[in-house]
């Protein structure tokens, strides 16, 4: 079991507050490989039977392997992984304005973007500046998820059930763009539409049909940190 962030949008953390997703699909970088000679297929290593070089059995995992050169992929998730959730989120004007580092704020207040724009009279001024999701510290966290399954798959192995809980919303799709309201949409397009809009790069688009790992969690409100003292 380890315990490590994992980076989410606004949009997916208001889904995992409102329990509308128990489910994230992370791509697999997969290294070169012949291009006519084998394929990638999904696989476990370890497992009953094998044992380690102590002679200790080793759980089971899944993987990604190429069938010619034997390279084997092994995502950075586990069943019983604790992941704390790192969102965009803003500071107060007292720690921004006088310069201290994130690690010395030490559980001062935080405005999170996925609750809205800060309210109130001077909450403008308050809370000035946005921090991107790569940027949150540990202690700064709100959400943790306890990883309950990992699959190894292609994308478009999705089926509905799962694509709902990735948190999607029913949509469309004429072509061009994704649309809501119809009543022919499917939290598999809706899926498609989140996917198509976070990952634009060659070889990472829905039509590309990449390798992902497929992440089942539970959600839990609150830092890590305090659960685990």
């Amino acid at each position: 079991m380890t315990t490590k962030g994992i980076i989410f949008s606004a949009p997916m953390v208001r889904a995992l507050l409102d329990g509308r997703k128990t489910q994230t699909r992370r791509l697999i970088k997969l290294p070169p490989a012949p291009e006519h000679l084998g394929e990638w297929q999904a696989s476990t290593v370890g497992g009953p039977g094998i044992l380690d070089r102590h002679g200790n059995e080793t759980p089971e995992y899944p993987c990604v392997w190429h069938t010619r050169t034997g390279a084997t992929i092994v995502p950075p998730y586990a069943v019983g992984d604790r992941l704390y959730v790192r969102e965009a989120f803003r500071g107060p004007y007292a720690y921004e304005a006088h310069g201290y580092k994130l690690k010395d704020w030490g559980n001062k207040p935080c405005w999170y973007t996925a609750d809205g724009e800060p309210a109130g009279r001077g909450a403008a001024f308050y809370w000035p500046k946005g921090r991107p999701s790569i940027h949150m510290p540990r202690w700064a966290s709100r959400l943790w998820l306890e990883v309950t399954a990992v699959r190894v798959q292609r994308l478009q192995d999705i089926s509905e059930d799962d694509a709902e809980a990735e948190g999607a919303e029913r949509l469309v799709f004429d072509g061009e763009a994704f649309y809501a309201g119809s009543p022919e949409g499917t939290y598999r397009c809706g899926f498609a539409g989140i996917w198509s809009h976070l990952h634009t790069a060659e070889g990472e688009h829905w039509d590309d049909n990449p390798w992902i790992v497929a992440v089942t969690f539970d959600v839990h409100r609150g830092n890590i940190d305090q659960v685990q003292a």
